[in-house]
């Protein structure tokens, strides 16, 4: 045990130069990752600052948010923070047209995948950044604590993730950019907490929330609002869950942050989505309604958040500080072509 906890302490310390805007290992499956953004260019406290200490004696430090008016520069505030981590993650995608992961770890059969243990560089690399986002959900001193006991178990770095940690990420993007009263949005451990709110801010016709559910194709879905899944049990419907409302339910969603008609297709971007920042492509078209809705997956979109200020432009995802300031820095990951996105011209 003392080892494994000087091993930890070793990595923590040596990982972060080596691994900045670097290509990682192929044990990590060769994927690229971005440094954040200076605060000049993009507004936005890294999640690691919400806590202290290593890997299995991690605390959390930091729980305070930002308030903002509900307005553009939030919904783009959204879509910013959320690309951010997707690049600090390393730019993975999954696309939901055939369920098959794209890049990294290629599935064309569509088969079941097995997940074997974490990569421990990896894991020690965004350990503190998911530590952060739990900070940003009320009462998730526990969940840090069950995780800290999973890194001190005989399975160390390699240990999966003990909680899911995609509600977090979700609380922690809406922290950040401005939604800290929780009669606004309900930041929270588990998605059903937001979703309901969302729900009933629909039914009571006037209400503080920023979001409002609708069901998918009854509103245009636009960059800064969110699509969720129910798992267990799997809704099909937002009546289903309107039926139970504040029961403990597995639900996952992800934030909207592009828009592209032309190739069919709406871009999300969500947490611990196979324990990672992913994208996801999903099919999207005419589907005989005004609005250019999504078409079916394997996994049922049954909510579409919809946040509740004026629409940015649908390419917000090109638009964002990330992508625009990529030029100089890196190439185009090679998943930038799948989902039609150019970098800008450099001017370095």
């Amino acid at each position: 045990m003392k080892l494994l906890i000087k091993l930890r302490t070793l990595i923590s310390c040596v990982l972060p130069l080596a691994l900045l805007a670097a290509p990682l290992s192929s044990a990590q499956q060769n994927i690229t990752t971005l440094p954040r953004l200076a605060g000049t260019l993009l507004d936005v406290t890294p999640p690691s600052t919400r806590v202290k200490g290593i890997p299995g004696s991690m605390q959390i430090v930091e729980r305070g948010c930002r308030n903002a008016p509900l307005g553009e520069a939030m919904r783009r505030h959204i879509v910013n923070t959320a690309v951010q981590e997707w690049g600090f993650f390393g730019f993975q995608v999954e696309d939901q047209r055939n369920t098959a992961p794209i890049g990294n770890t290629p599935n064309p059969t569509n088969a079941r995948r097995r997940f074997g243990p974490l990569d421990p560089v990896e894991v020690s690399r965004v350990a503190d950044s998911v530590g952060g986002y739990w900070a940003a959900a009320p009462d998730s001193d526990w969940i840090l604590q069950r995780q800290n006991d999973a890194w001190n178990s005989s399975g160390g770095l390699t240990s999966r993730w003990r909680d899911p940690w995609s509600a977090a990420f979700i609380s922690w993007v809406m922290c950040e950019s401005g939604l800290g009263d929780e009669a606004r949005f309900k930041r929270a451990i588990a998605h059903h907490t937001y979703i309901d709110q969302a729900i009933r801010a629909r039914d009571a016709k006037t209400t503080d929330a920023a979001y409002i559910a609708y069901e998918p194709g009854e509103q245009p879905i636009v960059p800064g609002d969110m699509l969720c899944s129910g798992l267990r049990p799997v809704y099909k419907t937002l009546a289903q869950r309107r039926a139970q409302l504040g029961v403990g339910a597995r639900t996952h969603c992800d934030i909207v942050v592009q828009v592209n008609e032309n190739a069919g297709q709406i871009l999300t971007i969500g947490g611990n989505v196979r324990s990672s920042v992913r994208l996801k492509i999903f099919p999207a078209g005419d589907t005989g309604k005004a609005n250019m809705a999504l078409l079916p997956t394997a996994r049922v979109i049954f909510a579409h958040l919809k946040l509740q200020t004026a629409s940015i432009e649908a390419d917000a995802l090109r638009n964002s500080p990330t992508v625009q300031n990529m030029g100089c820095n890196m190439p185009a990951p090679p998943v930038f072509t799948i989902v039609s996105i150019e970098l800008p011209s450099a001017s370095c």
